[in-house]
């Protein structure tokens, strides 16, 4: 007979709890099971597992397949670690020490991550102040909007300006010339 460690679906409709058992390969997702190990809950947050390390482990010496989803939460709990440890004879001391270090690497990925979290909400959080204070300050910078008229006016007297420094000729004289059009320019939108 072959034993499988899977989830068993537990929970009411989009609210899913999950066992960890120990299972016959060929009984059905939620059918008979052997034992129950453990439990999983992806809706907490962060996720919630607990698992029996003693069953755990003895399942796996005997040979149990593990699903990849039960891999991944056993290999969270170090679980895995320490049956290949166990598996490769060594001295319970030495399997310690190396589930100390393992520990401390997984403190220190925590400790990033929470960084990496805090690093994020908080460029979020300016991100959002900063646009906030663009939609705040773009109202009362923003010109009044001109009349149609007198964007009608200003058109023509702008193109005029610009066609004259175009065409005019290099030299001394061409300095002169852009600058008294734009100043008749202006002159005659005084009068009007």
């Amino acid at each position: 007979m072959a034993v499988k460690l899977r989830l068993r679906r537990m929970g009411r409709k989009k609210r899913p709890f999950y066992r960890i058992v120990a299972a016959d390969a060929r009984s059905p997702r939620d059918g008979r099971f052997i034992e129950e190990i453990g439990y999983y809950n992806p809706l907490t947050d962060p996720m919630t597992v607990e698992v029996k390390e003693d069953r755990a482990l003895y399942w796996l010496s005997q040979g149990a397949i593990p699903s990849d989803t039960v891999k991944n939460l056993l290999s969270k709990k170090g679980l895995i670690i320490r049956y290949d440890l166990m598996k490769r004879g060594l001295p319970e001391d030495k399997i310690e020490e190396e589930m100390k270090k393992w520990e401390l690497i997984q403190a220190e990925k925590q400790k990033r991550t929470e960084a990496l979290k805090a690093a994020e909400a908080k460029a979020k959080g300016s991100q959002k102040t900063d646009a906030e204070e663009a939609a705040e300050e773009t109202p009362a910078e923003a010109p009044a909007p001109k009349p149609a008229e007198a964007v009608a006016e200003e058109t023509p007297a702008q193109e005029s300006a610009q066609a004259p420094a175009e065409e005019a000729p290099a030299g001394p004289e061409a300095a002169e010339k852009p600058e008294d059009a734009a100043a008749e320019e202006s002159k005659e939108k005084t009068q009007e």
